[in-house]
C-alpha cells in the first residue's frame, strides 16, 4: 500500500473539464463521501446549500495563500452527520512534483500516518485550474499507489492538485500543493555537432563545389548565423539554409578568396553555441622565376633557380627537375618533391649537350608551366692518353723436386706392376718467340712440344697435346726422367716401360719374379739441378704345396 508504483491518468481537456465541473459537488465533504450522501446534500434546504457553497470557497482560498499542504475540514452534512474522526484517515505526507514536462506532470506521496480504524481503500488525486473553483477527480476511483503522472497536457496549463486518503467511512483531509504547475516547453542547451571530417582544415580546390552540412540541436528551435573570419557572409559568395536540426553551407564555385575561418553561432535566449570551421582553396603553383646553369664539369652540371612567387595558397611539396638531349628532345625526370633550389645533375652522357628544367608543385600538383635553362650543358669529351707500362717477363724456371715420392710395393710374380712418383719443374720462358703454325712459322727445333729431347730407348715420350703451351713462348728442356734398379739404369731393358704425363712418372715393370726384387730410383735432370725418390720392391715367391 506505500509503495510507489507509476500510474498513468490523462489529463481533463476542456469538455472533461466542463463536464467535470458540473458533476463535481461544491462542498469538500464530497471528497471522501459516497454517492448517496451527496444526492442528499443536494437535497438540504436554501441555507444550508448557501453555506456549502462559501465554504469550498473559502477553503481554495486558503489552500493557495497557504505556503504548506493543510487539511480541509469537511461541512456539516444536513441529513446525515459525519463519521467519527477515527474512522478516516489522516492527511497523507510529502505531496511533491517529482518531474514537469512540456504534456506530463509527475507527483508523488507518502501514506499518511493514520489509516483509520476501517483501513484504507486508496488515494484519490483531484485538480483545479488556476482560477478556477472546482477540484475535477483526477481518477474515476481511488487508486493503491504513492505516485501518479498525468499526461496529455497542453503547453501553458496552470493548475492545482491536491491528494486525499479514502477510506470504507469517506476521504479524509486532503494535501494540496502550495504553488501552481505550469506545463512549459522544455528548454534544450544548444549544441553543435562538428562532423569529424572538418574538424580539420577543410582543402578544395580552386573551381570545386563547398556543400557542408552541420547537425544541431535545442529545443525549442534556436537560431543560427555564420560568420567568415570574424564578418558577415557575402550572400552573393555564400548560400546558407537553416533547418530544425541542421545548417547547410554552399558555395557553387570556390575561389582562393573564399579561405579563412568560418563560425556557427547557434543562439537560444541566454544560451549560445560556437563552431569553427577552416577551409583553404588552392589552385596549381606557378612555375620558379629564373633557372640558372652554374657550370659543368666531367659528366656533372650545377644548377640554380628561385622559388615561385605564386604557390597556389599553399605550401610547396617541393620541386621536379628534368633533363633533355639535344638529339633527341625527350625530357626525363632526375629529381622529385626535392626541396633546396640548388642541385647538381650526374652521370651525363659524354659529348652531348642538354638542356634542364624545373617544375614547382603543391597539394593541386605541378605547375602549369617550367623554367627553362637558356644555355645548353655541353659534355666534353675529355683528351686521355694511355700510358702502357713496360712489360718485364718473369722467370719461372725451377730445378725438379718431387712432389709425391715413390712408395715402397709388394707384389705376386706373373702380374705386372707400376711404381708411380710426381715430379714438378717448370720451363724457362723466353721473350719474344715466334708464333706456331698460322703465326709466321716456327723453327725446326721448337716444332716439338717445348723442344723436349728425344725420350731414350723408349722410357719418355712427347707431353700429350693439350698440355703444349698455347702462348707464343719458347722454353728450355723439361727435366730428364731416369729409371734405376739398385743404382743400374734400365732404359734400355724391355721388361720395363717407363712413360710420363702432367708431371707424373710411372714405371711398369711386365710379370716380375722374385729376381725383380729390389730399389728402385726415379731420377729427375735438368739444367738447374737433379731430384731422385725411391723405393723398394718386394716379389713374393709362389707357394709350394
Amino acid at each position: 500500500m506505500t509503495g510507489e508504483a507509476a500510474s498513468e491518468a490523462p489529463a481533463p481537456g476542456p469538455e472533461e473539464n466542463t463536464s467535470g465541473v458540473a458533476q463535481a459537488p461544491t462542498e469538500p465533504s464530497e471528497e471522501g463521501a459516497a454517492s448517496q450522501t451527496a444526492t442528499q446534500e443536494e437535497q438540504a434546504p436554501t441555507q444550508t446549500a448557501t453555506q456549502e457553497e462559501q465554504a469550498p470557497t473559502q477553503t481554495a482560498t486558503q489552500e493557495e495563500q497557504a505556503p504548506t499542504a493543510t487539511p480541509e475540514a469537511p461541512a456539516p452534512a444536513a441529513a446525515k452527520p459525519a463519521p467519527p474522526s477515527e474512522d478516516l484517515p489522516s492527511i497523507p505526507l510529502r505531496l511533491t512534483v517529482e518531474d514537469v514536462s512540456d504534456s506530463s506532470v509527475t507527483v508523488s506521496w507518502e501514506p499518511p500516518e493514520r489509516l483509520g480504524r476501517l483501513g484504507l481503500q486508496g488515494y484519490l488525486l483531484e485538480l483545479r485550474r488556476e482560477g478556477a473553483s472546482e477540484w475535477v477527480p483526477v481518477n474515476d476511483r481511488p487508486v493503491m499507489v504513492t505516485q501518479q503522472t498525468l499526461r496529455n497536457l497542453a503547453l501553458g496549463d496552470k493548475f492545482f492538485l491536491r491528494v486525499a486518503a479514502v477510506s470504507s467511512a469517506g476521504a479524509g483531509p486532503p494535501a494540496a500543493l502550495d504553488q501552481p504547475v505550469h506545463i512549459r516547453e522544455i528548454v534544450e542547451p544548444p549544441k553543435i555537432r562538428v562532423p569529424r571530417h572538418l574538424r580539420q582544415t577543410y582543402i578544395r580546390e580552386v573551381g570545386e563545389t563547398i556543400n557542408l552540412q552541420i547537425p544541431f540541436q535545442g529545443n525549442p528551435k534556436p537560431q543560427a548565423s555564420w560568420t567568415h573570419d570574424g564578418h558577415a557572409l557575402d550572400s552573393q559568395r555564400v548560400s546558407v539554409h537553416t533547418g530544425d536540426k541542421d545548417s547547410i553551407f554552399f558555395i557553387r564555385s570556390a575561389q582562393r578568396s573564399d579561405s579563412g575561418r568560418y563560425e556557427l553561432t547557434v543562439r537560444l535566449d541566454n544560451l549560445e553555441a560556437r563552431a569553427a570551421i577552416n577551409i583553404l582553396v588552392t589552385e596549381k603553383p606557378g612555375p620558379p622565376s629564373s633557372i640558372k646553369l652554374l657550370d659543368v664539369w666531367g659528366c656533372n652540371a650545377a644548377l640554380e633557380w628561385t622559388p615561385p612567387q605564386d604557390t597556389g595558397n599553399t605550401e610547396l611539396l617541393g620541386y621536379t627537375v628534368q633533363k633533355a638531349d639535344k638529339k633527341t628532345g625527350q625530357w626525363f625526370t632526375v629529381l622529385e618533391r626535392y626541396h633546396p633550389t640548388t642541385c647538381t645533375v650526374s652521370e651525363l652522357i659524354v659529348g652531348n649537350s642538354y638542356s634542364f628544367r624545373v617544375f614547382s608543385e603543391n597539394l593541386c600538383g605541378l605547375s602549369a608551366s617550367a623554367a627553362v635553362t637558356k644555355e645548353l650543358a655541353h659534355i666534353q669529351k675529355a683528351d686521355i692518353a694511355a700510358k702502357l707500362k713496360r712489360f718485364v717477363a718473369r722467370d719461372f724456371s725451377e730445378a725438379p723436386s718431387f712432389t709425391q715420392p715413390l712408395v715402397d710395393h709388394t707384389t705376386t710374380p706373373g702380374y705386372s706392376t707400376q711404381l708411380s712418383c710426381s715430379v714438378r719443374a717448370s720451363p724457362k720462358v723466353r721473350a719474344g718467340a715466334p708464333r706456331g703454325p698460322g703465326g709466321g712459322g716456327r723453327r725446326a727445333e721448337d716444332s716439338g712440344p717445348a723442344s723436349l729431347p728425344k725420350p731414350a730407348d723408349g722410357l719418355a715420350g712427347p707431353a700429350p697435346a693439350h698440355n703444349r703451351p698455347s702462348r707464343p713462348v719458347t722454353m728450355s728442356p723439361q727435366p730428364k726422367i731416369i729409371w734405376m734398379k739398385n743404382n743400374m739404369n734400365i732404359q734400355g731393358d724391355p721388361k720395363y716401360r717407363a712413360f710420363s704425363e702432367q708431371g707424373v712418372c710411372t714405371l711398369e715393370i711386365r710379370k716380375p719374379s722374385p729376381f725383380d726384387s729390389g730399389v728402385y730410383t726415379c731420377k729427375a735432370v735438368n739444367v738447374l739441378g737433379e731430384a731422385t725418390a725411391d723405393c723398394r720392391l718386394e716379389v713374393k715367391a709362389a707357394a709350394t704345396h
